[in-house]
């Protein structure tokens, strides 16, 4: 049998908080982002422009993996109609087109789409009983885009 929107709202619901595992994962995967932003403090153009491309490249994975995401909430809950499959795919694309430019542009765009794909889901998390999940992605989302804002702003 088929969950109905309102089964799978209330199965939702009991939706567990992050655990020991997802918080250390999670705020391990905020290392590179912290240390990209460190050396970019420094006054040596080289390692700076390393680590604008590294942190550029790091952040297209991050939101692509942000988008995968929607894509598993899809298909791990049979939501109907194509809104979790095409948003998934958006930040993916974004993220191809901010490794393509350099720099400046790269980067704040990376800034900009982390914080996008924050506020969906901080509408979409509530209706899927994901509302435990928040303060965990805002404070990686928040940390990740002002990495990358900061990043974008010494070059």
């Amino acid at each position: 049998m088929r969950p109905t929107a309102a089964t799978a709202a209330t199965a939702a619901t009991a939706a567990e908080p992050p655990g020991r595992w997802a918080l250390a994962l999670g705020y391990a995967g905020a290392l590179p982002f912290v240390a990209g932003a460190l050396v970019m403090a420094t006054d040596d153009p080289l390692p700076r422009a390393m680590a604008a491309d590294a942190l550029n490249a790091y952040a297209a994975v991050i939101v692509s993996f942000l988008g995968g995401i929607h894509w598993g909430l899809g298909m791990a809950r049979s939501m109907p109609g194509p809104a979790p499959f095409l948003w998934g795919v958006v930040p993916s694309l974004v993220a191809w087109a901010a490794v393509l430019w350099d720099g400046r542009v790269g980067l704040g765009l990376m800034a900009l789409t982390l914080l996008v794909c924050l506020a969906v889901d901080h509408r979409v998390y509530p209706r899927l009983g994901l509302t435990a999940w928040r303060p965990l992605r805002w404070r990686l989302s928040l940390v990740a885009a002002l990495c990358c804002g900061v990043a974008a702003l010494r070059l």
